[in-house]
């Protein structure tokens, strides 16, 4: 017999667990929208008076971006070794704690205290939450529930801008609304967590590891595998596109109200009312990518998809900036992104490495992309007052180079771990031939 168990643990339904564990993608995005939007309103808009200054909200953007990347790291490599459940339980409480922080003080320590834990729990928290829907899911529907879960992400953009469409005048307190929010979801999820068993293929992958059978996913669970054959084209793929797609589009993601406010001379509210209508585009992209993710029509519509990004990050630039231009470049952006940016990155990262590997890869990943991004969000506030133009132009680039990185190294990939991970390896150095047929 070449595993303990001949069939899975019975568990709950693939499309629940997708729906409470991509809650993290709701969280993620969410903050990473809201809590930029939140510091605007902390923002001190003539000198001497009091609140953050320019460089502050960069700082703590930066401080959110880099937490979030130190809790990839954490949190992929512990859900690999320690389990699913225990790490993703353990991050949502981390992120309650973070939002509830600010109320202590609204000065630059609280919040880089209370921005920092929110970071890092939401950094953890998306690793281990990716796979355990992948690993709860088939060949099937894998696909279409981690663009699901993905979905979950737009909803997550639309109550932030919502909060900044009612609270945006409100100054101060309507930054603490918005963390407060965001403090009482984390606390629902994490209510919702507790519903959500251990993964049952992780505990096969344990159970063979501790008894000394060698199967795929038992054995591949050292990090220096990622520097191995046949995982180090996707792993260094993955890191290449996305590290340079994500910080392409954390401009208009995290600064978009930044600009709105400081180049277009745009409110608050006025520039969000107009962006909620990147809500329904987010709904017909991940719809319709929803209907051809797992067919092979996957690489033409991220081709398409990667196209429609960069073109649509030079319509400020090409329209001059003004507030139907950032709208516009906005609706494109998402909808576009709905084919070529996180959803194929998380599909594509959980369909590459084996069980022991899964969440440290998407760990990793996540990581090294927030870290670079982290960087420049630093610097952003003070390149849209310098040149706006300049940064546009600079993020297209960056956009167009990331996306072709993804398409040379995925594709002709054919290979999908979910069909060989349980198969026997007669030592843990032997490689793994792929599966041709699939």
């Amino acid at each position: 017999m070449s595993q303990l168990r001949t069939t899975p643990r019975p568990g709950p339904n693939a499309w629940w667990v997708g729906f409470v564990c991509g809650m993290a993608t709701f969280v993620d995005t969410g903050v990473t929208t809201g809590v930029p939007i939140a510091l605007v309103l902390f923002q001190a808009f003539s000198p001497g008076a009091p609140g953050l200054t320019a460089n502050e909200v960069g700082l703590l953007t930066g401080a959110l971006t880099a937490g979030v990347a130190i809790g990839s790291l954490l949190g992929g490599r512990l859900g690999d070794r320690w389990g699913r459940r225990t790490v993703f339980i353990a991050t949502m409480a981390l992120i309650l704690v973070g939002a509830v922080t600010p109320f202590i003080g609204v000065s630059l320590l609280s919040l880089l205290v209370g921005i920092a834990l929110i970071g890092i729990g939401v950094g953890a928290d998306l690793p281990v939450a990716l796979a355990t829907i992948s690993e709860a899911a088939k060949d099937r529907n894998r696909g279409k529930i981690l663009v699901f879960s993905n979905l979950l992400g737009g909803f997550g953009i639309l109550l932030a801008v919502l909060l900044a469409i009612n609270f945006g005048a409100s100054g101060p307190t309507g930054g603490l609304i918005i963390f407060g929010t965001f403090g009482a979801i984390a606390l629902g999820v994490l209510l919702l967590r507790l519903t959500i068993p251990e993964s049952a293929v992780w505990l096969a992958a344990r159970d063979e590891r501790r008894a000394g059978i060698h199967t795929v996913r038992a054995e591949r669970g050292r990090l220096r595998d990622f520097g191995r054959a046949p995982y180090r084209r996707s792993f260094l793929t993955l890191i290449g596109f996305y590290t340079l797609a994500a910080m392409a589009t954390s401009v208009a993601g995290s600064f978009g109200t930044f600009v709105a406010v400081n180049v277009t001379h745009a409110s608050i509210a006025e520039y969000n009312s107009w962006t909620i209508l990147a809500m329904p585009a987010a709904i017909v992209g991940a719809l319709w990518f929803m209907a051809v993710v797992d067919t092979k029509l996957r690489m033409s519509y991220y081709v398409i998809g990667a196209i429609g990004v960069v073109v649509a990050n030079l319509l400020p630039v090409l329209l001059g900036f003004s507030l139907p231009a950032l709208i516009i470049s906005t609706v494109a952006t998402v909808f576009f992104g709905a084919f070529c940016f996180e959803t194929i990155m998380k599909v594509w990262t959980q369909e590459s490495f084996p069980t022991m590997l899964r969440a440290t890869a998407q760990g990793t990943v996540y990581a090294v992309s927030r870290f670079a991004t982290a960087g420049l969000n630093v610097v952003t506030p003070a390149l849209v007052v310098l040149n706006p133009g300049a940064l546009y132009i600079g993020v297209s680039i960056l956009a167009a180079a990331g996306f072709l990185v993804g398409w040379l190294g995925f594709r002709r990939n054919v290979r999908n771990e979910f069909d060989l991970e349980s198969e026997l390896v007669t030592a843990p150095s032997v490689a793994v031939t792929t599966n041709p047929a699939h």
